[in-house]
Parts: structure tokens; C-alpha cells; sequence
């Protein structure tokens, strides 16, 4: 049962949810438009804010049921966790995508408010506060993940969590990887402009 649980973690986590609302909002393909992902804010940026924010949901939405479903099947932490951090992988490297993917961040934020939920707190402070300095969603995103692990740990969450955290961290930051390098370069996009082709 707990490995059915593991499974079904990966598979909603793979729901390509971005894909869907692009096609239902605008009948387009999101991967061959704008940075070619298939998260929020590639979406908003192509389809406008509404269809921006229902991915954002859905995506947020999908890794708390997945860390949900983990933990009926096997109720212990490391079961959570591992929940979680499958959940971020399947939205990373989708089956339904021939294993490619989005970058994770929506789906750790809903499977981490089902998982640790006061830890989401000051990431998602961090992560508000540098969008608004510096307009970046990628460097807002990926400091708010590296923060995560040590939110865990030091609000008495299990070890278990904390590691999970650690390792949804670890697969955000490899999703970044280009951002990470336009950022050294200057040339990252801000936020309310077109995005390079990843």
C-alpha cells in the first residue's frame, strides 16, 4: 500500500497542469511559447493572469493531494515526505511529457502546506520580499526553497520532513539551473517580461 502511495505521489505531481489550462484557455501549446515551461509564470505571462493563477492553484493544489494521498497509505513522516518530494519530481519530469516538466515550486509549496505547513510561512515571506526588491520569480523562487529545509527543522518538524525538504530544494535548484546562469549573466528576465526560451 505505501509503495501505491509512492505512486500515486508521482503521477498527480506529473499532472501537467499548465498544459492543460494553456490548452483549455487559449488552445496553446505553452511549450512552444514564451520560455516554453509549463508553470504559472510562463502561463501568465502568455495567457494573462487568470490562467496564470488557475495553474498556480492547480499546481499548488496537486502536491497537497499528493503528500495527502502519501499519508493515508502509510502515515509516517518519511512516507509524507517521500510523498512530497515525488510529487515535486512528477511535476519535473512528467510521464504524460515524456519525463520533462515544470520546476517544481508551486507543487513543493502545496505538498510542504500539507507536509509542514508554519514552515511555508517565512519562505513564502522571503520569497514575497525578494519579488518585490528585485522582480525575479526564479532567484525569489529558488531562495525561498534553499530556506525551506531550515524553516523545517527549527519549528520541531520531523527529521524526516526537514530531509524531504532538502531534497525538493536540491530539485528545484537543478530546474533552475538556466535561470541560475541568465541571473550571473544579466540576463534573466523580470517579472512582467517575455522570458527567454529555456
Amino acid at each position: 500500500m505505501r509503495g501505491l502511495g509512492a505512486l500515486l505521489a508521482y503521477l498527480i505531481g506529473a499532472i501537467p497542469v499548465g498544459l492543460l489550462v494553456a490548452r483549455a484557455a487559449g488552445g496553446v501549446d505553452i511549450r512552444r511559447q514564451g520560455s516554453g515551461n509549463i508553470g504559472a509564470t510562463n502561463v501568465l505571462r502568455t495567457l494573462g493572469p487568470a490562467a496564470g493563477i488557475v495553474t498556480l492553484l492547480g499546481d499548488v493544489a496537486k502536491g497537497y493531494v499528493a503528500v495527502a494521498v502519501a499519508g493515508w497509505l502509510g502515515a509516517r513522516p518519511d512516507w509524507q515526505g517521500a510523498g512530497a518530494v515525488l510529487a515535486v519530481a512528477g511535476n519535473c519530469w512528467s510521464p504524460f511529457l515524456r519525463f520533462r516538466g515544470g520546476k517544481g515550486v508551486a507543487t513543493g509549496l502545496g505538498a510542504f502546506l500539507a507536509l509542514a505547513p508554519w514552515a511555508i510561512v517565512p519562505s513564502a515571506a522571503v520569497w514575497v520580499a525578494l519579488l518585490a526588491s528585485f522582480r525575479y520569480v526564479s532567484l525569489a523562487s529558488m531562495l525561498a526553497c534553499l530556506g525551506l529545509p531550515l524553516g523545517v527543522a527549527l519549528l520541531g518538524y520531523p527529521w524526516q520532513s526537514a530531509s524531504a525538504a532538502g531534497a525538493a530544494a536540491a530539485i528545484i535548484l537543478v530546474r533552475h539551473r538556466e535561470n541560475l546562469r541568465r541571473l550571473m549573466q544579466g540576463t534573466e528576465s523580470r517579472l512582467g517580461q517575455q522570458a527567454p526560451a529555456d
